[in-house]
């Protein structure tokens, strides 16, 4: 089933997602200051391309205070803007019952956009 989804998110905007992130995250690894923000656009890449399967898990134990300095850097400087596309594209896609999975899947992806950083996929 995940691999349908995944096709269907593909076809109808994952790809260009996918593109998105990827273009930003290397924009981002441009300067050095930014590749850590470009390493999360990079695990947004993945996610967006075929988020169904993944699971997010919170590895923020293991970073200590930095991920929280990074995560509020993040939400100032962009990621607010991140998460409100996921929030309006996942409620657009929950009116109809079709797209529920797929809004579920922006509600995925803006969570891992509100804290990037303390955060695996797998």
């Amino acid at each position: 089933m995940n691999l349908i989804g995944n096709i269907i998110w593909v076809i109808f905007g994952g790809i260009f997602i996918f593109f998105e992130y990827i273009i930003g995250g290397l924009i981002l690894c441009l300067t050095i200051i930014g590749i850590p923000f470009g390493i999360q656009c990079f695990k947004f890449a993945i996610v967006g391309l075929a988020p169904f399967g993944v699971r997010i898990k919170d590895t923020s134990l293991n970073t200590g205070c930095l991920s929280t300095i990074m995560n509020i850097i993040w939400f100032i400087f962009g990621g607010f803007w991140i998460v409100l596309t996921h929030l309006l594209f996942g409620l657009l896609f929950c009116i109809t019952i079709v797209g529920i999975p797929f809004g579920k899947q922006h509600f995925k992806l803006m969570n891992l956009a509100f804290s990037p950083f303390g955060k695996s996929i797998g």
